[in-house]
């Protein structure tokens, strides 16, 4: 961790990080612990969240953040302009009083320049998805020196978003039904169990629980290969829900099913138990936490349908919703 220190001129906080969604929701107990910080400096101490826009956007109200940032922006293209005048970036910047950057620490031109454009804010630069032993999330945690915090990756539903999810039930018929949510894809096709497998998983669960297949943005192939197959079996789908939407559906669900994929890494920080499968990547730095069972193989294809019924309906030990 590198740091450039500044005389303090706002109470507002900006965290800028890059990646995916199972990526923030790994490091939300380190979002949530620089909001705790600054408020125990200043009470009126805010967070904000630069990230991608649809992220940035859930992180409100929901991961102690107050508000949102598109990592998008023009003031931040601005910053790896090489001899590139960075004034106009500077109304932006110097907005915040601290500014935690986990993206391009590496690049000396961007951090020279966003320390230059958020003067005389403090600005530390950090890692994404840094290396060491452990969780990632206690690896978040550790970058910002906060090593020793709680392991627990926590996200609070809005009002509306139990309101979308209980909309969205209503309209496939499964209100008041025990719910399994199944998510068969991820970021990473080299992670998926074979989508096939997936739809044989809702068939032999379906006397126990309604399952609900769920598709991300990424799935749009797999979506079109198999959700013919689901509607032929009377299999409740959805197609890229918005994230508070899922979120809801999660709090809802007597437990889902997935991939390491950041739709599992969702549900289990809402609470939801579940179980999930893992092939090539570590479970012990990439694990959803929370009431998560783990079921790794070498070869994901190598599991069975029936391997998987047994541990997903001894996860569901939630009422109707």
């Amino acid at each position: 961790m590198a740091s450039v220190s500044r005389n303090r001129s706002s109470n507002r906080v900006l965290a800028i990080f890059p990646g995916a969604l199972g990526d923030l929701v790994c490091f939300g107990p380190a979002l949530r612990e620089l909001s705790r910080r600054g408020r125990e400096m200043a009470p009126e101490t805010t967070i904000e969240l630069m990230a991608r826009p649809e992220l940035a956007r859930f992180a409100v109200g929901r991961m102690g953040v107050a508000h949102a940032h598109s990592i998008d922006r023009r003031e931040m293209a601005a910053l790896f302009a090489a001899g590139g005048e960075i004034t106009g970036t500077a109304d932006f910047f110097r907005a915040f009083g601290r500014i935690y950057s986990f993206f391009a620490a590496e690049d000396s031109r961007f951090r020279d320049n966003l320390v230059s454009a958020a003067a005389p804010a403090t600005v530390s630069f950090h890692r994404f998805r840094p290396a060491g032993d452990g969780h990632i999330t206690r690896n978040y945690l550790a970058e910002i020196g906060a090593g020793g915090a709680p392991l627990e990756s926590r996200i609070d539903l809005l009002a509306e978003d139990i309101e979308a999810a209980r909309g969205a039930l209503a309209r496939l018929g499964l209100d008041g039904s025990r719910i399994v949510l199944v998510f068969p894809g991820s970021g990473s096709t080299h992670k998926n169990w074979p989508a096939e497998n997936f739809v044989a998983l809702t068939a032999m669960l379906a006397p126990h629980l309604r399952p609900l297949v769920v598709f991300g943005p990424a799935e749009h192939a797999m979506e079109a290969l198999i959700a013919p197959q689901l509607v032929s079996r009377g299999v409740a789908w959805l197609s890229t829900p918005p994230l508070g939407t899922l979120a809801g559906l999660a709090r809802f669900a007597a437990a889902f099913v997935g991939n390491d994929s950041g739709m599992s890494h969702l549900a289990a920080a809402v609470g939801a138990p579940g179980v999930v499968l893992f092939g090539p990547t570590d479970p012990d730095r990439w694990r959803p936490l929370g009431e998560i069972r783990i079921i790794r193989a070498s070869s994901l294809a190598s599991l069975s349908p029936s391997e998987i019924v047994p541990a997903v309906i001894g996860q569901s030990k939630r009422p109707a919703a």
